[in-house]
């Protein structure tokens, strides 16, 4: 259900990604974290201008909101982004525990101008044994053992 807020931050995050496209951060890509209908955090791509390929603006609006409220889940928030997410962004998101995600142009349009995510989205449902990135599974007693010590950890903060 589209509201009066939803086009006030939309147009938040184009104008986010024309700014700093223009200023020469990265691609044109915008995106802002509200909270109670207040905007939290922005962010922008900024993967060129930081090396950083992690750098999209929905990630580094994510980063930015979860330190501004002091917490790693960002229940309760809504996500706007200039695009629909990537699917790194997406899973950012989720792990964010994000409830709801309002976005500009489409994964098309971006493949339109050289932002091409179906690769990625097509890896994703691929078994570990076939993807682009080669995997291998190296079981390792130790590593288990971490995994161990953390299903027994009583103090652990669960996420």
């Amino acid at each position: 259900m589209s509201t009066d807020l939803d086009a006030l931050f939309m147009a938040r995050t184009v104008a986010l990604s024309r700014e700093h496209m223009q200023a020469g951060h990265g691609g044109p890509f915008g995106a802002v974290v509200v909270m109670d209908g207040k905007a939290v955090a922005e962010g922008w791509n900024q993967v060129t201008s930081t090396n950083d390929p992690t750098a999209h603006a929905e990630v580094v609006a994510i980063r930015r909101a979860c330190t501004a409220l002091n917490r790693f889940d960002l229940k309760g928030a809504t996500l706007y982004s200039s695009c629909e997410p990537c699917p790194m962004c997406l899973t950012a998101a989720l792990w964010a525990r994000v409830d709801r995600i309002v976005y500009g142009n489409t994964r098309e349009d971006a493949a339109a101008i050289g932002f091409d995510d179906a690769p990625f989205y097509a890896e994703v449902a691929r078994a570990p044994a076939v993807t682009m990135a080669r995997m291998d599974h190296r079981p390792s007693a130790e590593a288990r053992g971490v995994f161990l010590e953390w299903a027994a950890k009583p103090d652990k903060v669960a996420y």
